[in-house]
């Protein structure tokens, strides 16, 4: 999976504007103005800020912050099939909830890369929980290839902290 991005600037230089041409636009601004204060429907209560995710409104696209949109697009796009790891540059595709042991998985897991990983990288997940820190795993290492490593026959061995 390749993904790409387009950035363009689209800030003018205000300082490059004519005098002439300035005063006629803040006589028709003063007239024509939509973003007054009577107006402004910009969503900057403090009603509900608590339950909004915080936007970024920094006027520089740095890689953290495209890397973050990219993210949120991708898991947007698939729902409840995708979720983040604590890598910001892999997801990877749900688990269910409950699973007994030594089973196979209904769906093959998949680790997506969202940078770029050569084809042929060995990839080695490893799953736990609070009572068991690294559980058993079996067919726990893939391979690379477009971005992707697909575990056909991921199991997990053994109690994985359910009881004694």
């Amino acid at each position: 999976m390749h993904i790409t991005s387009e950035v363009s600037s689209t800030t003018t230089n205000s300082a490059n504007q004519s005098k002439k041409g300035s005063s006629n636009r803040n006589s028709n601004n003063e007239t024509n103005n939509n973003n007054s204060n009577t107006t402004n429907n910009n969503n900057n209560s403090k009603e509900g800020a608590s339950t909004k995710k915080p936007v970024d409104t920094s006027p520089y696209l740095t890689p953290e912050n495209l890397i973050e949109r990219t993210v949120d697009v991708l898991l947007a796009e698939h729902p409840g099939e995708l979720v983040k790891t604590g890598s910001p540059h892999i997801v990877c595709t749900t688990l269910p909830t409950h699973w007994r042991s030594n089973k196979t998985l209904p769906i093959a897991f998949k680790v997506l890369a969202l940078g770029e990983v050569m084809d042929g990288t060995i990839v080695t997940i490893r799953a736990g929980n609070d009572e068991n820190f690294c559980g058993e795993l079996r067919n726990c290492t893939a391979v690379m290839k477009n971005q992707v490593a697909k575990f056909n026959d991921l199991r997990f061995v053994g109690r994985s902290g359910r009881g004694k």
